[in-house]
Formats: structure tokens, C-alpha cells, sequence
């Protein structure tokens, strides 16, 4: 939009709201707007990654049908890819081995129940 067509929107808003409601008016339109800016920015955001998500899948199943040999630099790129998220969603065994050896040990002895009259 040019400046005379904001100017006449500007005139008719003030002619329609008068003085008093036209700056409520303002901030609930700039608000409005930033909030569809905003969403549009969130789906952009979302929809790149799912598609970048669907290039992995499909630059994997490639890589599967090549039994994992002679890979492109592009499919081995995106097979280290998957592999490192896989190594950040499931810790290593000797992590989980070595939080079971740090938990403190329960007996059968621990799981029976307190009997209040045979209290020492």
C-alpha cells in the first residue's frame, strides 16, 4: 500500500471510530497481525522440518536398498544424521549400566511391610 491509500484508511477510521476508540482500535489490529505473523512463522518453521524429516527417510531408504554400500556423500550424510539422533534419544548400555550400578540396591527384605507391634 502507498502512503494516500494508508492516509485515506486513516481518515475513514477516524471518521468511523472517533478519537476516543481509534487507538484500542490500532493496538488490537497490531496485535492481530503480529499473531498471524507469528503462526505463519511457526508453520513455516514446522513444515521445513517435516520436510527435511521426509529428505532423511527417503535419502535412507536409498541407503537401504543399496544394502548400505557405495553410498552417495549425500546418503551417508544423511545416515550419520540419523544415527547421531538415535545416539541422543537412546543412551548408550554402559550409561544405563552404570545408573544401575549407582541406584542403591532393594532387598526382599527392603519390600516387606513394617509391622507396627514387632517394632524394636
Amino acid at each position: 500500500m502507498g502512503f494516500w491509500e494508508l492516509l485515506v484508511i486513516a481518515v475513514i477510521a477516524l471518521l468511523v471510530l472517533g478519537p476516543e476508540r481509534l487507538p484500542g482500535a490500532i493496538r488490537s489490529t497490531v496485535k492481530t497481525i503480529r499473531s498471524i505473523k507469528q503462526f505463519g512463522s511457526q508453520m513455516q518453521a514446522e513444515l521445513s522440518e517435516n520436510l527435511r524429516v521426509h529428505e532423511l527417510h527417503q535419502k535412507l531408504k536409498d541407503a537401504e536398498s543399496k544394502n548400505l554400500l557405495n553410498l552417495s556423500s549425500d546418503e551417508q550424510a544423511a545416515l550419520d544424521e540419523l544415527r547421531a539422533a538415535a545416539k541422543s534419544v537412546n543412551p548408550p548400555a554402559t550409561d544405563i549400566a552404570k545408573a544401575k550400578a549407582l541406584a542403591p540396591a532393594t532387598t526382599p527384605e527392603d519390600k516387606k511391610p513394617i509391622d507396627p507391634d514387632n517394632e524394636k
